[in-house]
């Protein structure tokens, strides 16, 4: 299994990205899909997720601001990031919790990261 994230870039403050997140490979199914971000010298923490059939999660500094959406056919899940501001700065990992077999154990994967540079 593969995730492989896009969409990162420099923006202004007030500025917009959209990030999207593809996974490949043997699946089965896909129980969860979601962002995290990890800033300089900052662990890394949740920004959303949202799961099969379920509402979405988000970081409640991100709230207002990003929406998380996912295509279950194309098998993919999206970061609408509005309103960014510099604080914002870090680099985007998207993950996924993915069964491979009908009845088999879920793992988490996660994609390579993306970079999000807010500034002016």
């Amino acid at each position: 299994v593969q995730l492989q994230a896009s969409g990162g870039g420099l923006v202004q403050p007030g500025g917009s990205l959209r990030l999207s997140c593809v996974a490949s490979g043997r699946i089965f199914s896909i129980n969860l899909m979601g962002w995290y971000r990890q800033a300089p010298g900052k662990e890394r923490e949740l920004v959303g997720s949202i799961p099969s059939g379920g509402s979405t999660n988000y970081a409640d500094s991100v709230k207002g601001r990003f929406t998380i959406s996912r295509d279950y056919d194309k098998k993919t899940v999206y970061l609408q990031m509005n309103s960014l501001k510099p604080e914002d700065t870090a680099v985007y990992y998207c993950n996924a919790v993915i069964n491979q077999v009908l009845s088999g154990p879920s793992y988490k994967y996660w994609g390579q990261g993306t970079l999000v540079t807010v500034s002016s």
